[in-house]
């Protein structure tokens, strides 16, 4: 049987022309190297047409891709996909044939010859106007359900139509089905605004009309407090003036007053719809919609989507599927449950196992009444099968939080840590690891869905499922974002509840009227983001079991004496309360944690801090503490994460005083100078201990509104006059450096031969140093052997008066170098240049740099009075290529270049320079560069075309009108007609907030 596919390949050979079997035969090498260079030149132009349209998508926003160019990159996937098959079968000579293989390589080329032939055309472009009036909303692919979705489009299209209740019980899809209905709304652009509000089960005025607010993009007009009457007032305005919109009312459980919200009533006259979302028949009906139903999917749509979701290894096994058809039947066509279930039978290839799977489901079914208890107890399948009871309780805590709230997960993370469901694995960041693992096996199981890279959330049926759970055992108390102005009654705290969430509500006082009676089991007690300002002393009394008190974001100004009583505390976040002036002793809290004091007013660390032995967690970033208790760090030996305010000279770190620190795996402070810093650095590297996230200020404290940090591993060097020998970077793998006020510097690699190691260095910002000439000198013979600069993708310099180049080759003398070139790996992965206020700068980016800047994608500079080019030819070069010759600026990737206030700018690349940089979308304008006369031609990176009639084709100028009116177009006059531009008046702007 191996040997009959060949064979057949062999007869279909023969049964070409013989002459084309000789040709096959004699010319095969030939027809493999046309082969692999027409896959390679496909892919080429894949790459190409993605990277373009990205770039089109980009700016300006509300762009999306031209159907044809979606579907040409698919197909072209698939395309190149398969000639990797060929490409393997020919290599590993799976035809005997050597004829067979020509054949088959000759037509899988013409095949690919043709995809290239019907590439779209960059010049025309690739994306179109797109989702202007609102963003694209991630979905799922929709199985079935077109019916439905056509029938509510035809309602939408139609005049008479202007409300429409979309009604079905809970995971029938009623969310995907009309995620794709709002993005083809955005797409075909009949409406000026769709807006998509969620209104959940605790329905409340106020954040609905903050939501809508938020979606027209009101904020300066929008009042954020005050009475919901003259908000409603406000609000209906707004709409009214937002032109024809549709506005979705999703997950709507009670009748909606239009009128209490400030919603005009839609009408065939304005042009206006409203579509709502609900479990209720009777909702859609109360307020006069149009009623569509939808239905769970067909016996056939259900096993195509559960097959989609249960894996290839399953479909291929004939002894299962019968039993798995049987599965899906009891999933009753709802899509959550089809992949929930499917999820969690992934992977199973045991006929018995989907025998006890089908049993067990029946059986659940069985026991219950109703439609809405048959789809918890289908969910509540997945939830069982979650093999780790700990796995089980990550899933529940998410229950915690508000209906239809995005979880950041690293938060999320570490609130299961600091419940013990992720075991004590020794190193915080294996503790973190393990539960990403978490997430994806939630997320895979259907339990928790993306939101985005950052963010989770539960479909609110999942939550109901979890609510059933939490409601029988374990005991929770959830009462999570429902506005309460008070705590609820005592006879809601019972005696077996062991976890509570009155979180982000509106509750500001703690009366002694309504306390809880003894909560023997109580184990967290979640009370952030509520306007609570003080606590009774008796109210900790009833907690004797309490290990996790989260009082984040309140307005309390200080904790009850009672507070000490929680001896077995383990997490204590008070988090952003900015009124907190002090706490009470807190020696008796000996089974504490984790302590976050982050944003306080404390000026003290509280005391009996230093019995806190078991603390692995300690946040004080805070600005108003005096000191560091001399003595108090050496006894808390087991912290994992520490954190200072870096802009508080009181609190600066000394070594001695974290030698004993062995644990420490994430740091946040300040050492008083460089010398302090070298020594820390030393204890680590001997102790053989690297920190995995830290972010370490040296020298004076101050902290400027550019310095964000955007990296794990970040080092801010400020005010330092000499460095007392070399920075040490390792074992400190620095990502991050921000030097700032060190006016000794004259460059960074002479004077600090740290720049030649930082291989890691990938955002480097050089702010207010007085003496700075250059960056690197060439002429310094560390650079022979050295590549300063080679991992970094960011470069931000401001306020430095000498510098006059990023490279020279010799700074002693302040002229830039003609003849050396760049050591090849500096710069080479720098993707953003910014410059502001270097008033030395004549020409920011000589042509010699050139080449190792192909990743270049934005350039910003401003207020640089004296610089007269950004991308410039030495005299010696144009002299070299004739005056008439053209001089090619290449920067392939370059996306982005504004410009802001050079009064003395004459040219972006010099006058017999051209541009090669099809990628280049935004060109902005602003301020006074009135001497700027000219936008530089163009050349299209691949072929020879004339400069004079091309431009890259998304390239858009934003200019004020009388710059864009003063340029001149005298050597190519219709050059202007094929640029896009924008040109507006001068916009206020702040040039230092980059």
């Amino acid at each position: 049987m191996d040997y009959v596919e060949p064979i057949v390949a062999i007869a279909n050979c023969l049964g070409t022309s013989v002459c084309k079997y000789l040709q096959y035969h004699r010319k095969m090498n030939d027809y493999v190297r046309n082969f692999k260079r027409m896959r390679d030149e496909l892919n080429c132009k894949m790459e190409d047409i993605e990277l373009q349209l990205k770039a089109e998508l980009l700016r300006p926003l509300g762009k999306m891709p031209k159907k044809g160019v979606e579907n040409w990159l698919k197909d072209v996937k698939e395309m190149i996909r398969e000639a990797q098959v060929v490409e393997n079968e020919v290599r590993n000579g799976r035809y005997l044939c050597r004829a067979c293989n020509g054949k088959l390589v000759d037509e899988k080329t013409r095949e690919m010859k043709g995809f290239l032939d019907k590439a779209p055309n960059a010049s025309e472009g690739l994306a179109m106007d797109g989702p202007s009036a609102g963003l694209l909303l991630p979905t799922s692919e929709l199985v079935g359900g077109e019916a439905v979705r056509n029938e509510i489009w035809a309602c939408l299209m139609q005049e008479e139509v202007s409300k429409i209740g979309v009604w079905g019980m809970g995971g029938v899809g009623k969310t995907t089905i009309m995620k794709h209905i709002h993005n083809d709304l955005l797409k075909q652009q009949r409406f000026e605004r769709v807006i998509w509000v969620t209104i959940s089960k605790e329905f409340n005025v106020m954040k609905v009309q903050d939501d809508i607010a938020d979606a027209l993009k009101l904020k300066e007009d929008w009042p954020r407090e005050g009475d919901k009457l003259r908000r409603a007032a406000i609000l209906s305005e707004m709409l009214k003036n937002a032109g024809k919109h549709v506005l979705i009312l999703h997950d709507v459980w009670d009748k909606v007053s239009l009128e209490e919200v400030g919603i005009p009533e839609p009408s065939s006259s304005n042009g206006c719809k409203l579509v709502l979302t609900t479990r209720s028949e009777n909702v859609c009906k109360y307020m006069g919609c149009k009623v569509i139903k939808v239905k769970p999917l067909s016996e056939e749509e259900a096993v195509i989507l559960f097959l989609n979701k249960v894996g290839p290894n399953i479909v291929q096994s004939p002894t299962i599927m019968p039993t798995l058809k049987h599965v899906v039947n009891e999933c009753a066509g709802l899509p959550l449950t089809i992949v929930a279930v499917a999820g969690t039978m992934k992977g199973e290839d045991n006929p018995l196992i989907w025998k006890n799977a089908l049993r067990e489901l029946k059986e659940r079914i069985g026991k219950v009444e109703g439609v809405e208890a048959e789809v918890i107890e289908r969910l509540k399948f997945s939830f069982d099968h979650l093999k780790d009871e700990k796995v089980k309780y990550c899933f529940l805590h998410c229950a915690l939080y508000p209906e239809d709230f995005e979880i950041e997960k690293d938060k999320l993370i570490e609130c299961w840590i600091d419940e013990g469901f992720i075991d004590d694995m020794g190193t915080r960041q294996e503790m973190k690891e393990k539960g990403q693992v978490i997430l994806k096996k939630l997320e895979d199981n259907c339990l928790l869905e993306n939101v985005s890279s950052e963010e989770m959330k539960m479909h609110d049926a999942v939550r109901d499922m979890a609510l059933s759970i939490t409601r029988m055992n374990p005991r929770y108390m959830i009462q999570a974002g429902l506005q309460l102005g008070e705590l609820p009654e005592n006879e809601q705290w019972s005696l077996d509840i062991e976890k509570v969430s009155l979180m982000h509500n509106s509750i500001s006082e703690v009366s002694i009227d309504v306390l809880p009676t003894k909560c023997q089991l109580l184990t967290t007690l979640l009370l952030q983001h509520n306007p609570i300002k003080k606590i009774p002393y008796s109210f900790f009394i009833n907690m004797p079991c309490l290990c996790v008190l989260n009082l984040s974001f309140t307005k309390i100004e200080s904790l009850p004496n009672s507070i000490s009583e929680l001896k077995n505390l383990t997490t204590l976040l008070l988090r952003g309360c900015e009124e907190l002036r002090g706490l009470p002793c807190l020696s008796m809290l000996q089974e504490l944690k984790k302590l976050d004091l982050y944003g306080t007013e404390i000026e003290e660390v509280p005391e009996g801090m230093d019995m806190l032995i078991k603390l692995r967690y300690l946040d004080l970033q805070v600005f108003t503490l005096n000191e560091i208790p001399a003595g108090l760090l050496p006894k808390l030996v087991h912290l994992q994460h520490l954190s200072f305010a870096v802009d508080n000279e009181e609190t600066s770190l000394k070594v001695e005083e974290m030698e004993p620190l062995k644990k420490l795996e994430c740091l946040t402070g300040h050492f008083e100078d460089i010398s302090e810093f070298n020594k820390f650095i030393s204890s680590m590297q001997q102790s053989k201990k690297n920190l995995i996230k830290y972010y370490l200020q040296v020298g004076s404290c101050f902290k400027p509104a550019q310095i964000h940090p955007i990296t794990d591993k970040t080092v801010t060097i400020g005010g330092v006059q000499s460095w007392e020998g070399e920075l040490i970077m390792h074992p400190v793998e620095i990502q991050e450096l921000n030097i700032v006020e060190c006016d000794y510097l004259r460059n960074l690699v002479d004077d600090n031969s740290f720049f030649k190691n930082a291989i890691d260095l990938r955002v480097c910002r050089i702010l207010w140093c007085e003496g700075i000439e250059c960056l690197v000198p060439l002429s310094s013979s560390s650079c022979s052997s050295a590549h300063p600069f080679q991992s970094l993708e960011v470069l931000h310099l401001r306020d430095l008066p000498k510098l006059s180049a990023l490279l020279m080759k010799d700074a002693g003398i302040g002229s830039a170098t003609t003849s050396t070139s760049a050591p090849s790996a500096t710069f080479s992965h720098l993707k953003r240049i910014e410059v502001c206020r270097c008033s030395s700068m004549k020409t920011l980016l000589p042509h010699w740099l050139l080449p190792n800047l192909q990743n270049l994608e934005e350039i910003w500079v401003a207020e640089c009075y004296e610089i007269v080019e950004i991308l410039g030819a030495e005299t010696s070069e144009v002299e070299e290529k004739g005056s008439d010759a053209l001089i090619k600026f290449h920067l392939p990737k370059l996306r982005e270049l504004e410009l802001w206030s050079l009064p003395n700018l004459k040219s972006i690349c010099s006058k017999s320079g051209v541009m090669v940089c099809d990628s280049l979308q935004f060109i902005q304008v602003a301020g006074d560069c009135y001497k700027l006369k000219r936008i530089p031609p163009f050349v299209p990176l691949v072929g020879n075309g004339q400069p004079y009639a091309y431009a890259p084709p998304s390239l858009t100028i934003d200019s004020n009108t009388r710059w864009w009116e003063s340029l001149e177009w005298d050597d190519h006059p219709n050059f202007k007609n094929i640029l896009r531009s924008n040109p507006e008046e001068d916009k206020r702007y702040d040039p230092f907030m980059v």
